[in-house]
């Protein structure tokens, strides 16, 4: 699955930052400018999100 980050409505790719799932890793970024997280890193981070902490 691939989710594209825009703001507003104009998406350029391949200049919006996407999270792309992946089966074993989380790819988010543009272009080369990419941080790579193992599942259970993303699922880690996510929580965090949900919880406020970031």
């Amino acid at each position: 699955m691939k989710i594209v980050l825009c703001t507003d409505g104009s998406c350029n790719p391949p200049k919006c930052p996407v999270v792309e799932i992946r089966e074993n890793e989380v790819i988010i970024g543009e272009n080369d400018n990419v941080c790579r997280l193992t599942r259970e890193q993303f699922e880690i981070l996510k929580e965090k999100i949900k919880a406020g902490e970031i």
